[in-house]
């Protein structure tokens, strides 16, 4: 009778701890959640958007020279001053951003929302997807 009582005890006690970490874990994900402010979008989505946003080109002068998304502003990501020329921007308005590929602006996008910018948008496979999309490029 004891062995039994004791392992009811047991299982009960494991089941608790087994819920709290159950619901530790449900609070760490919905932080992550809320906390998630970066978001990839397609070239169809960002071809809708208006006109007037603010939409930055991280590439370097030369690549942008080459060819890049109309309305777009160039802010080269390697630079030292990138996050103050950033910083000159509406940090309460979203924020579209693209490079190449996707690598440069994604890195970009997290200095971003560490600098406390609320919306930022990442073009999905950057320019390169733009491009192959037979989008209009400006020169």
């Amino acid at each position: 009778m004891r062995i039994t009582k004791s392992i009811l005890i047991a299982l009960i006690t494991i089941s608790f701890v087994s819920c709290s970490e159950k619901q530790k874990k449900d609070i760490v994900v919905q932080q992550t959640v809320q906390e998630k402010t970066i978001e990839l979008i397609s070239v169809s989505e960002l071809e809708k958007v208006d006109k007037s946003v603010q939409l930055i080109d991280v590439r370097t002068p030369k690549e942008y020279n080459e060819g890049y998304i109309k309305n777009a502003k160039n802010i080269n990501f390697f630079e030292d001053n990138f996050i103050e020329e950033m910083s000159k921007l509406n940090k309460n308005k979203p924020v579209y951003v693209y490079c190449r590929g996707g690598g440069r602006s994604g890195r970009a996008s997290k200095k971003l929302r560490e600098a406390g910018f609320t919306k930022v948008y990442d073009l999905n496979g950057g320019f390169l997807n733009w491009k192959s999309e037979g989008k209009e490029i400006s020169k």
